[in-house]
């Protein structure tokens, strides 16, 4: 048997690829109890999306699968002979899933809540209240070089669209600036600076950078020239105005006339007058909000997961209380959380690092849970399903492995379960990082990793 585990980790370690990597590794037999291999399984690596996986599963236990986030209508002042005469609020709980892939019919119930509670008209304006949360939407732990991109968007109390904005370009000639149409959803006052270079190229190379609230963007990088239209995808600056805005132009469509224009609210206040409620909104359930979360790697439904356990601690929600409250709930259930560092909850902040134990213990604790089912159908499938579908596709491990991913540059992580033919379920963490090579060509090695440990122990 020892032959048989210095073999296997030599597929890792004695790579010219992954042998110099920053690496932690673990395979434990979930059902025995028994190591199966490790390399280094203390030390800690930047994991990268498998991040996600203390951020989701402690939400799971936390919130439970039923859990729905609340969006709230609300008015303030009075009504009278159809006539509001103060302001009518929508007040975020965190919820990623408004809007989600354009989807806003939810609008039409909440003009039709209006209309139920006898308002004809407003004289104020819709406001978009998102002071659950700090003002500090982007993670500053994050790279400036992500910032303004679709995968790194500000997370707000009042999150819509996936946070995201397309941005339709035209390409030209070569050595020309290509030109930008529009965006979509619109955006109103949103300005771009724009440098994006018509080139012989192949691939698209355009880049968006901004900060939250701000009503500037920057496009730089090239793409492919005489390409016709095409789109870039940056984040929202400001998802909660547009969230109003939109409301606001039902409204009127609807013959609910709105006197002033949508505004927003970002700065937490305690001496809040008083409001009534006239709707609340509810998301799907937690679980497909965890599906969505690791199965497509979203780094919105994470990061707000993230953020609103936070305010679990104290209002308004900061990241640094959601970084606490992640450490102590691991921690209180018995996993080693002593040397890992949390900075986010979807993995994006380069100074994350968790040890491979670590993400075993966790795997074990929550397939041990109450809620073990809905985790694991929240797990992408080997060769199946999400940022698994390439992992060991057409190998006898297609549909045994359930495991989030990691993944940037240099770096390809894996943690998850191993369902073995004789029913025991293995559970592990591959973390490799800093490999001088692409992605792609590291998990070929992990793939060729996993499929002898699995051969021999069977």
């Amino acid at each position: 048997m020892l032959n048989v585990i210095l073999l296997s980790v030599s597929i890792l370690t004695g790579n010219p690829l992954t042998g110099q990597a920053n690496m932690s590794v673990l395979v434990r037999n979930m059902t025995t109890g028994a190591s199966i291999d490790s390399y280094r399984p203390d030390h800690v690596v930047p994991p990268a999306s498998v991040m996600k996986l203390l951020t989701t599963g402690a939400a799971l236990e936390m919130l439970g699968p039923g859990y729905r986030f609340p969006t709230i209508l609300e008015y303030s002042g009075t009504i009278e002979n159809g006539v509001l005469q103060g302001d009518l609020y929508v007040r975020g709980t965190c919820d990623p899933s408004l809007g989600w892939k354009g989807r806003n019919g939810f609008l039409d119930r909440w003009v039709e809540a209006v209309r139920k509670a006898g308002i004809r008209r407003i004289n104020g304006a819709v406001i978009a209240d998102m002071t659950m949360l700090d003002g500090e939407a982007q993670n500053p732990n994050w790279l400036c070089e992500d910032a303004g991109n679709y995968y790194a968007p500000g997370i707000f109390a009042l999150n819509y669209y996936g946070n995201t904005m397309n941005i339709v370009l035209q390409s030209g000639e070569p050595g020309s600036v290509a030109t930008v149409l529009k965006t979509e959803p619109a955006v109103e006052g949103v300005r771009f600076i724009n440098r994006v270079r018509c080139d012989k190229i192949t691939y698209d190379g355009a880049f968006v950078s901004g900060l939250p609230y701000s009503s500037e963007r920057y496009l730089t990088g090239a793409v492919p020239s005489d390409l016709g239209t095409f789109g870039v995808k940056g984040d929202l600056p400001n998802p909660g105005l547009l969230l109003a805005q939109h409301l606001t132009e039902r409204l009127r469509n609807a013959g609910i006339a709105v006197f002033r224009d949508a505004t927003y609210l970002a700065d937490y206040n305690p001496l809040t007058p008083p409001r009534n409620e006239l709707y609340v909104h509810y998301s799907e359930p937690l679980s497909e909000i965890l599906k969505e979360t690791n199965v497509n790697s979203n780094n919105l439904y994470a990061e707000a997961l993230f953020r609103y356990m936070g305010t679990r601690y104290t209002l308004p929600g900061t990241i640094h209380n959601s970084q606490d409250l992640l450490r102590d709930f691991w921690q209180r259930r018995g996993v080693n959380m002593g040397n890992a560092i949390i900075k986010d909850g979807c993995g994006l902040a380069p100074q994350d690092a968790v040890s491979a134990r670590t993400f075993v213990q966790l795997l074990t604790l929550m397939a041990r849970s109450k809620n073990a089912d809905v985790w694991m159908e929240s797990l992408p499938v080997s060769g199946q399903t999400g940022t698994l579908k390439t992992l060991c596709a057409g190998t006898p491990l297609e549909g045994r492995i359930h495991a989030k991913s990691g993944t940037i540059a240099g770096t390809k992580n894996f943690a998850g379960y191993i369902d073995m033919p004789n029913g025991d379920k293995w559970v592990f963490a591959i973390l490799i990082n800093s490999a001088p090579g692409k992605a792609k060509r590291i998990q070929t090695i992990i793939q060729e990793y996993l499929l002898d440990v699995y051969k021999s122990h069977q």
